[in-house]
């Protein structure tokens, strides 16, 4: 019988929480984390609509986008060794092309809250950091055809992530994350009925992490 994925996602969770417990304390400590990588989404939906309108049955299709560019900036606080929260800034950008219509850009950009479970792996020079999160928030998606006004498209996005964080120094890692998010973006101008293109897709990026050390509290500070 195969595994449904809420019971893979509890035993992995269960699987973090046992090795956080065996290595340093996470909690208190805080990071800052840059990160660049592509974007992939298949849009089949969007073609799909735009090719099955009357005026445009029998044209060739024209080649479906690969993707685009993505940078990511992430700022985390850890309240536990197991659960971290933060907050993730994006902007992406992709051009797809579609038959008898000029260049099509779409990009987008916004926040998403992110509530990450993690652990502590000894791997690497200072131990790695594996983590698996939910993330929410908004997203603005603007489409626009060459000489043409844009559209935009204000939504609420949700996504998944999986990645870790393998430190080389005590402050500084390299970070490997991958997210799922959901989010939709209207094209065209409301009378042309184009549909509307996935803003979210499968977001594979690398970067570098800044480690700050945990508040150890009043002990820690100066008397006077």
């Amino acid at each position: 019988m195969r595994p449904s994925p809420l019971l893979t996602l509890l035993a992995t969770l269960a699987a973090l929480t046992a090795s956080a417990q065996g290595g340093p304390s996470l909690e208190g400590g805080s990071r800052i984390s840059v990160q660049g990588g592509w974007r992939h989404v298949s849009n089949s939906t969007f073609y799909d609509t735009y090719y099955a309108l009357p005026e445009n049955q029998g044209l060739a299709r024209a080649p479906q986008s690969r993707g685009g560019p993505l940078g990511i900036g992430t700022f985390a606080y850890s309240i536990t060794d197991l659960i971290e929260v933060g907050i993730d800034l994006f902007a992406l950008a992709e051009q797809p092309q579609l038959a008898n219509q000029p260049q099509l850009t779409t990009w987008a950009y916004g926040a998403l809250l992110g509530l990450r479970f993690q652990g502590w792996l000894d791997i690497g020079p200072e131990g790695t950091v594996p983590f698996l999160g939910i993330l929410t928030g908004p997203m603005l998606a603007t489409a626009t055809f060459k000489d043409q006004p844009p559209r935009e498209t204000l939504s609420q996005a949700w996504g998944g992530s999986a990645g870790a964080t393998m430190h080389l120094s005590p402050q500084w890692g390299l970070t490997v994350e991958f997210r799922q998010v959901f989010a939709r973006g209207a094209v065209g101008r409301t009378d042309q009925k184009f549909g509307s293109f996935n803003a979210g897709g499968s977001w594979l990026t690398v970067g570098v992490n800044y480690a700050f050390p945990p508040d150890t509290g009043p002990a820690s500070r100066s008397s006077f």
